[in-house]
């Protein structure tokens, strides 16, 4: 009796999500709870879709799990498929045929970019070496622009930028960051932001608008809310700037810290090693860092 394994292959998605109405990202485990009554959520929809094509359960590994309400312009996946898909008659060996098969499955709010091969290595979580983020918010008096209500958020006080910009200059670098973070059991919360910048992107149309890109190796929970709003905190004058310091200090998030609303926030893309020896490489050294207790 042949009890050999079919054979694999590991396909890279791209793919982007207005998350004002999923759960997040991550798929909910109560497979129990019916269908009309469980929270949605993009891992949930796309594997659905994916498992279909494939005609067997797949499952995703993503670069950054998004929380509820967040968006994604650039979100990184990856999924192991039978090598028989694509010799099919519908993908004849061209993975990014699958572009179009599964936006036409899912609803608007979810769009596949593209499909590729991936390189050997490529892990789409543990590969990676940084995520970028972007944040937008507004201060009009009217609010978000009714077009950008959903990816914009609105702060109904003055801010001032230069002082958000200070607020995130003192926490880039590499530091514990366990007064932002939700923490997770044996998870470290050290990490390095390596880019935190502000600037004011109003238009006629969008006045008072400002947007935060930032960049790190990793996040931990709600890192990115919390950072923003701490900027907001001190801009709007109810924390003093050394209020960072005293974060920074902390070994567990601070109850004075108000996350940043959700929908905000976008993940605006993912870095990766340009080579596969790279690609393995840093693979290892993720892994390895991820479950060390003591980091």
């Amino acid at each position: 009796m042949d009890t050999a394994q079919p054979q694999r292959v590991r396909l890279r998605l791209d793919v982007a999500y207005d998350g004002t109405d999923f759960h997040g990202w991550a798929k909910q485990f109560n497979r129990a709870t019916p269908d009309a009554s469980r929270p949605r959520t993009v891992q949930e929809e796309l594997e659905d879709r994916l498992s279909t094509i494939a005609r067997e359960p797949v499952e995703l590994v993503v670069a950054g799990r998004t929380d509820a309400g967040v968006h994604a312009l650039a979100q990184v996946a990856h999924v192991d498929v039978p090598a028989e898909l694509l010799q099919s008659r519908s993908l004849a060996g061209d993975p990014s045929r699958l572009v179009t098969r599964l936006n036409k499955m899912l609803d608007g709010d979810i769009q596949v970019r593209d499909v590729q091969l991936a390189p050997p290595g490529f892990d789409a979580r543990f590969s990676a070496l940084r995520r970028h983020y972007v944040y937008r918010l507004t201060c009009a008096r009217a609010g978000a622009h009714p077009l950008r209500r959903r990816d914009t958020a609105e702060v109904r006080r003055e801010l001032d930028i230069e002082v958000m910009q200070q607020v995130a200059d003192r926490v880039v670098g590499l530091h514990d960051f366990a007064g932002f973070c939700k923490a997770k059991p044996h998870a470290t919360t050290i990490r390095t932001l390596q880019y935190f910048q502000w600037e004011d992107i109003s238009t006629a149309s969008e006045p008072q608008l400002y947007q935060a890109s930032i960049s790190a190796d990793a996040f931990c929970w709600n890192m990115v809310r919390a950072l923003v709003g701490a900027c907001i905190e001190v801009a709007r004058g109810a924390e003093p700037v050394e209020f960072v310091d005293d974060l920074l200090a902390r070994t567990s998030r601070s109850p004075r810290l108000r996350l940043a609303p959700a929908k905000g926030l976008a993940l605006a893309g993912v870095d990766y090693p340009a080579s596969v020896e790279e690609l393995s490489a840093r693979t290892l050294v993720t892994k390895q860092r991820r479950d060390d207790p003591q980091r």
